[in-house]
C-alpha cells in the first residue's frame, strides 16, 4: 500500500517509517522538524519532506495517490505550563483537523492515528466495598503529605489498581491529554461522516533508541537515563511506586504494521481504539534501577516531589490488540532496557523536565 506518515522523521515516527518499508509498503513522509522534538540543528533523512500538516496546500500534496495515512505529527508530553496550550491546540487539533479534511477531499479513507494512553487520566480503580470506580485528581494537600495513592471517592477507602481498557471513560488530566482525546473525537467524526476506517493505537509508555533528551518530548527513560549518563543519580518523584507500562519502541512500530495490514481489505468502519502495551506493568522505581543495573552508577533517590497533572497508576489491557490486530509485544523489559542503556539518543532541544509517564 501506499502509506504517508506524518511527523514520520520523530522518535516513533522513524521506527514506523523503517516497518512499514520492511513490511513492503511504499512509504512518504512530512515532518515539520519541531524544535521540541528535533533540537536546532536536525537534519532530515532525503526522503523527509518538510511540511507542516496545518498547512492545507502542502498536505494536498502530499496525500496525492496515498492510499493510508499514519498520523503521528504532534506536540507531547507535559510541556512546561499553561503558556504551551495554544501550541498543542494548534499542531495536534488544528493539524489533526486540516489532515482529515484534506484527506476527506483526496478520498483517502484509511487512517492510523497515533494516540495516547494520556487520554484516560487515572487508570483503572476497584473498592473492596464499592467495585470499580473513577477517582478524581488527586488533592495537592495529600502529595505534600506523601498520600500519593488515590481513594475511593464515596467511602475514602484504598483502591487496587486495575488494567484499563479502551472502553474506559476519557478523563484527560494535562492540556496536552485534552488535544490527545481531541484527535481521536475528530477522526471518529471523519470516520462516521464518510464511512470510513479509522484506528487509534493509544501507545503508552514508549522507550527505546533515539528519544529524544531533556525536553518536553522526553520521557522519563530519557531522564534517568541522561542522569546517569552525568554521574547523577535518577531522581525519582513520588515514592517510585507508580505503575506504568513501558513497551520499547520496536513493538510500537510493529503494532502500526499491524494496524495497516487491518485497514487494507476495507471492511472497517468507523473509529477503533486499541492499547498498545507491554501487558506487564512496571513501577517507576523498576525502570530506575533497572538502569542502574544496566548503566552502572548511583542509585535511584526517591524525592518525594511530584506534578500535579501527574497521574498514580496507569496499565494496559492489551487483549483487544491481540485478538483484533494480532499484536503481541516481543521485546521483554530487561532485554528491552539493556538495549535502551547503550542506544544513541536525540540532541537536547531544552533543558525541560519530562512528564514521569
Amino acid at each position: 500500500m501506499r502509506v504517508l506518515v506524518t511527523g514520520g522523521a520523530g522518535f516513533i515516527g522513524s521506527h514506523v517509517v523503517g516497518a512499514l518499508r520492511d513490511a513492503g509498503h511504499r512509504v512518504s513522509t512530512i515532518d515539520n522538524l519541531h524544535l521540541a522534538a528535533h533540537g536546532p540543528d536536525a537534519v532530515p533523512p532525503t526522503d523527509v519532506r518538510i511540511a507542516d500538516v496545518r498547512d492545507p496546500r502542502t498536505v494536498a500534496e502530499a496525500l496525492h495517490a496515498v492510499d493510508v495515512v499514519v498520523h503521528h505529527a504532534a506536540m507531547v508530553g507535559m510541556g512546561v505550563d499553561l503558556d504551551d496550550l495554544p501550541d498543542y491546540v494548534s499542531h495536534n487539533a488544528l493539524g489533526t483537523a486540516v489532515l482529515l479534511s484534506e484527506m476527506a477531499r483526496a478520498g483517502t479513507r484509511r487512517l492510523v492515528l497515533a494516540s495516547s494512553m494520556v487520554v484516560y487520566g487515572e487508570g483503572g480503580y476497584a473498592c473492596d466495598h464499592h467495585g470499580p470506580v473513577h477517582p478524581g485528581p488527586r488533592d495537592p494537600s495529600d502529595l505534600v503529605a506523601g498520600r500519593y495513592d488515590p481513594t475511593c471517592p464515596t467511602c475514602g477507602r484504598p483502591l487496587t489498581p486495575r488494567r484499563v481498557t479502551e472502553d474506559a471513560p476519557l478523563r484527560p488530566r494535562s492540556g496536552y491529554a485534552a488535544t490527545k482525546v481531541a484527535q481521536e473525537h475528530l477522526a471518529d467524526v471523519w470516520a462516521r461522516e464518510l464511512d470510513a476506517g479509522a484506528i487509534a493505537l493509544r501507545y503508552h509508555n514508549v522507550y527505546g533508541p533515539g528519544m529524544p533528551r531533556d525536553t518536553p518530548y522526553a520521557g522519563v527513560a530519557a531522564i534517568f537515563r541522561s542522569s546517569l549518563e552525568a554521574g547523577r543519580p535518577p531522581a525519582v518523584f513520588e515514592d517510585g511506586g507508580q505503575l506504568r507500562d513501558f513497551i520499547h519502541v520496536h513493538d510500537v512500530a510493529r503494532a502500526n504494521v499491524a494496524a495497516v495490514a487491518a485497514l487494507a481489505d476495507g471492511d472497517r468502519h468507523g473509529l477503533t481504539a486499541f492499547n498498545i502495551a507491554s501487558g506487564e506493568p512496571r513501577t517507576v522505581g523498576d525502570l530506575a534501577q533497572g538502569l542502574v543495573d544496566a548503566m552502572g552508577g548511583p542509585a535511584p533517590v526517591v524525592t518525594g516531589r511530584f506534578r500535579p497533572g501527574d497521574v498514580r497508576h496507569i496499565m494496559a489491557d492489551p487483549d483487544r490488540a491481540r485478538s483484533d490486530l494480532g499484536f503481541r509485544p516481543t521485546m521483554p523489559f530487561p532485554t528491552g532496557l539493556r538495549e535502551f542503556a547503550r542506544s544513541p539518543l536525540r540532541a537536547a532541544a531544552g533543558g525541560h523536565e519530562g512528564l514521569q509517564r
